[in-house]
């Protein structure tokens, strides 16, 4: 929508809407929201990118105080009025420099490696299931379950505890289906304080401004109660994390048709998963190491990748680079009825636009070169041994946000995919992310060694 006269129109059901403001929102390097503000009266304005920005002022967009400005030109196609305040328009948008989409951007990597997709004639789509823990934060800063009966030790799907959350729960979920996401299912997930939101899945870069707008939304909603909305990986070591599943297919840019769907008795695995899907998921598998990088992009989200740690019981976070059909033991998962994969290593910090960009570029990898996946996993593979696992050629994933960084910087197709100057922002931003965390003393250094010694 960038004609002059579809902007007017536009703008004019926008103000009849008694939208007053338009925020023009795009991402730094960890998928956190940036803009400025523009009066209505001013968005066609906006749309020829008036709005300028001193990169060196966010991170990863990799300039210096001396650079010129760089622009955000908004996407009116995906125009979202704040269901809680419609004075406002957030408007998903793209970092320009002079005049020219600005690669360092991730929503802009996402949309190049889109068109490298399509110049085979495949689209992809994207859902992500979203995870997201509902707490009360102390004047200490100490994270705690608002609700004082949501404290089983297996509380998924807890009646309870969804029914005594039911005022946010509500409040979210009007939100999603009045801004026509089509929430099909939602429930307690399982940790105490945690929910998980799932929504039909859509073209990537839609699903991921979806993603972007849900964080801010469960935020503000959860804020409005005096709480916490997080989707940080890891917030209780006893407990489960966030998850922020990616489920992806590819579809024919000519008729919409999923690639990846068949009947099971066309598939020898009888899954449910074209030969094109597992090409996919051989590539994902290949670049599985690199790929946990920007899945799994904190320090925190390595205390999510374990296969129990302080719990009492199973993760069901990923350790292993690996695959299977509806085993959740795997990194890569084809959920019943196939047709499409789940990467469930990805998590609740994940910039969704750095992550799609990254895994389409290796699912096309694995189809160029016309890759094999191998024989699925079909067994709990917390449970078996390292001989086995060894035996199998079944590798782990990192362990640590260093090895993550160190993982992606060895491997050829980052800078491929995302250009050698976003490639080393990024390895940049993490390493300063991962010595600051190696640097500080924790309070379980100074319970355990004070004394000690």
């Amino acid at each position: 929508m960038n004609k002059v006269e579809d902007l007017r129109r536009l703008q004019k059901d926008l103000e009849g809407k008694g939208v007053k403001y338009c925020i023009g929102a795009y991402v730094d390097i960890h998928g956190v929201p940036k803009a400025k503000v523009v009066p209505i009266a001013h968005m066609l304005h906006m749309a020829e990118g008036s709005e300028r920005y001193t990169g060196y002022a966010v991170d990863g967009l990799g300039q210096a105080p001396n650079d010129d400005e760089l622009t955000s030109v908004p996407d009116f196609s995906r125009t979202i009025q704040l269901p809680w305040e419609p004075k406002i328009a957030w408007i998903p948008s793209d970092n320009h420099f002079k005049g020219k989409p600005y690669p360092l951007n991730t929503r802009v990597a996402l949309q190049n490696q889109l068109k490298d997709a399509a110049s085979l004639g495949y689209g992809m789509n994207l859902g992500i299931e979203c995870e997201v823990f509902l707490l009360k934060q102390d004047q200490g800063g100490a994270l705690s379950v608002p609700d004082a009966e949501d404290k089983l030790g297996k509380s998924c799907y807890d009646v309870r505890g969804f029914t005594n959350s039911f005022e946010w729960l509500d409040k979210m979920a009007t939100a999603i289906n009045g801004l026509g996401w089509d929430l099909y299912s939602f429930d307690h997930e399982d940790a105490n304080g945690q929910f998980e939101f799932d929504f039909q899945y859509a073209d990537a870069v839609t699903s991921c401004d979806r993603l972007t707008f849900f964080r801010f939304m469960a935020k503000h909603y959860a804020r409005e109660m005096g709480l916490l909305a997080t989707m940080m990986p890891k917030p209780f070591a006893d407990k489960t994390g966030n998850g922020a599943h990616f489920n992806m297919s590819l579809y024919d840019l000519k008729d919409g048709r999923n690639l990846f769907a068949c009947a099971p008795q066309e598939d020898p695995n009888g899954i449910g998963l074209t030969h094109l899907g597992y090409q996919f998921v051989a590539g994902i598998l290949k670049q599985g190491r690199a790929l946990c990088a920007v899945f799994a992009p904190t320090v925190n989200s390595y205390k999510r990748l374990v296969r129990r740690g302080a719990m009492s019981y199973f993760s069901w976070a990923p350790v292993f680079n690996s695959w299977g059909s509806n085993n959740r033991t795997n990194s890569v998962r084809i959920p019943a009825g196939g047709g499409r994969c789940e990467s469930r290593n990805a998590d609740g910090a994940v910039n969704p636009y750095l992550a799609a960009t990254l895994v389409l570029a290796a699912g096309l990898d694995g189809i160029r070169n016309k890759l094999d996946p191998g024989k699925p996993n079909e067994d709990n593979l917390y449970a078996i041994s390292d001989e086995e696992r060894q035996a199998r050629g079944i590798a782990f994933l990192p362990q640590t946000l260093q090895e993550a960084v160190a993982a992606f910087a060895a491997d050829p197709l980052v800078e491929q995919a995302l250009g050698k100057e976003l490639r080393d922002e990024f390895i940049r931003y993490k390493t300063e992310e991962w010595e600051a965390y190696h640097l500080s003393v924790s309070k379980w250094e100074i319970d355990r060694y004070s004394y000690m010694f």
